[in-house]
């Protein structure tokens, strides 16, 4: 497509409800943002491992008409990922000004009780999150990106909007978010709606008792 049909149809996009929720999520999971003009426009760059193909295409298919080039397979010596982005564009410059600060992620502390839905919270999982273990309920964010106090917020919001019972845990690497299992019955119903099929094994079996 040419220059000026790019910039003639990029006029033409607008986000949805939809796409600006799981825009939510995957910010505070894998996906970031950079800006090539001093934070004029900003595109969304995808990056995940060949593993998680399926969710990779899902993620494209949500967002196809603000990407103009298919995911592309990107290798090293020590993966295989798939990789996509979407146009720069203004709609995105909100996001940055929230999740980024001094030009690293950041949690946007004042509203992230308004941005994080259950969808948000369902695809920061499938970014970001794991069971804790084959023989438990609890499940665990991998939020070791962000500072403590970032951590403690967002254990706020999940306590305070969805009900769960969450809490920091101090790792090597940082600090986790850990979902007691006493909350399986309330996280399953928020997410489980929202998980696509390859992505099910991050979901806890309920034991039997």
């Amino acid at each position: 497509m040419k220059s000026d049909k790019i910039e003639q149809y990029k006029k033409s996009l607008k986000l949805n409800e939809l796409q600006r929720k799981i825009l939510v999520g995957v910010l505070l999971g894998d996906a970031h943002l950079e800006t090539q003009n001093n934070g004029r426009t900003y595109r969304v760059k995808f990056e995940y491992s060949f593993s998680h193909k399926e969710y990779a295409y899902h993620l494209y298919e949500i967002f196809k008409e603000w990407i103009l080039t298919e995911p592309q397979l990107k290798c090293d010596k020590t993966h295989n990922n798939i990789c996509f982005q979407t146009v720069s564009h203004p709609a995105f410059r909100f996001y940055a000004h929230q999740f980024y600060k001094d030009g690293k992620k950041s949690i946007p502390v004042r509203i992230m009780h308004r941005l994080l839905s259950e969808i948000s919270l369902a695809y920061w999982y499938m970014d970001d999150g794991s069971i804790k273990s084959n023989e438990s309920k609890s499940v665990i964010f991998n939020t070791q990106a962000f500072s403590e106090k970032e951590v403690e917020v967002l254990c706020e919001v999940l306590n305070n909007r969805f009900g769960l019972i969450a809490s920091k845990r101090k790792q090597k690497e940082g600090w986790q978010i850990y979902i007691s299992g006493n909350s399986y019955e309330k996280f399953t119903e928020i997410v489980l709606p929202y998980i696509v099929p390859s992505m099910m094994y991050k979901i806890p079996q309920k034991r039997i008792t």
